[in-house]
């Protein structure tokens, strides 16, 4: 099956989906400035689509909140939406229970009335004493779907018993290729956390090394969305301690007030100036078996089967690949 859009091209076999969806979207709706790509399909009973941006779309939070608009427009009966992709961890070893964000690790960030979810630390003004102050305290509107934070809890308390949950939909493709390659585990040694020591010099932090059923770990709260990609250890680690968030993406404040999305990043850098692209696919991998197993643990009702589950996948082109070879 193919999609093309421009320049872009896209292959998907019939098989990726329990049933492809045809008809869903005809060419007509297509317009000029719409830079998106819809591809429906059925997961588990549920109707889903996965959407993202043409390859070589700039993204940030005006991208995603344009895609978010287009999915409410055609999907008028959306019921929930998943943002699936990477971000910047922020791991804090100072604390009294250490935050030993790593990467790979994955993080879950919902809104549910008393957690914000997402921080958009760019809705804010500097000032001279208190550094950043948001204008909303970031509590970004609709909360996220009961049925998202109910599945959440669910798989949170499930993992305690069995770390490999989510896993086991990553064995199933972790030695799938794509354009970047594989979505094979870099190794535990390539894992390098950089903190500025006395005098502002630069030093290896020392972690020992994670078992292997440990090897990835869920952070469950709030992560920061804006625009700018930060590449900053002293501002990453004034914005985590500011707002108290755990990691740093460009997407997701977009949606927020177009889709009720519950948020769902894997690990692929710290923020700092060592950031690069080799642990994205592995990152992105994990994230997207988490979401898989949200969407196992969510049963239809009678009422919902007609409903739409809106999946966006950001960053990596080849996530739409990624996703739909994990059904």
């Amino acid at each position: 099956m193919h999609i093309q859009g421009a320049a872009f091209k896209f292959e998907i076999s019939l098989e990726e989906f329990g049933h492809r969806r045809r008809g869903s979207i005809t060419s007509d709706q297509y317009e000029r400035g719409h830079d998106y790509i819809f591809i429906a399909g059925e997961m588990h009973e549920h109707n889903v689509v996965i959407a993202t941006l043409f390859e070589g779309r700039e993204y940030g939070t005006g991208s995603a909140a344009g895609l978010a608009s287009q999915v409410k427009s055609f999907f008028p009966n959306l019921w929930f939406g998943l943002f699936v992709g990477v971000t910047a961890g922020l791991p804090n070893l100072t604390k009294a229970q250490p935050l030993d964000i790593r990467l790979s690790g994955v993080l879950v960030a919902v809104s549910d009335g008393d957690n914000p979810g997402l921080v958009a630390y760019e809705l804010g003004r500097e000032t001279g004493t208190d550094g950043i102050q948001l204008i909303r305290k970031g509590h970004l509107p609709p909360n996220t779907e009961a049925a998202v934070i109910s599945a959440i809890r669910s798989i949170k308390l499930r993992l305690r018993r069995n770390p490999q949950l989510f896993l086991q939909y990553y064995d199933k493709i972790k030695h799938e290729k794509h354009d970047y390659g594989k979505y094979s585990d870099p190794g535990q040694e390539l894992d390098k956390l950089y903190e500025l020591g006395d005098g502002g010099i630069e030093h290896l932090v020392s972690r020992e090394k994670r078992p292997d059923l440990e090897r990835t770990r869920v952070w469950y709260g709030s992560i920061g969305s804006g625009d700018k990609l930060i590449k900053d250890r002293r501002k990453r680690d004034e914005l985590r301690d500011k707002f108290g968030i755990n990691g740093l993406e460009m997407e997701a404040a977009g949606t927020m007030n177009h889709i009720p999305v519950g948020v769902i990043r894997g690990v692929c850098d710290y923020a700092d100036e060592h950031q690069n692209q080799d642990w994205q696919p592995y990152a992105a991998a994990m994230a997207a078996a988490y979401a898989k197993a949200i969407l196992l643990e969510i049963l239809l009702k009678p009422q919902k089967t007609i409903q739409v589950i809106c999946g966006i996948v950001s960053e990596i082109i080849d996530l739409i690949y990624l996703k739909l070879t994990l059904l």
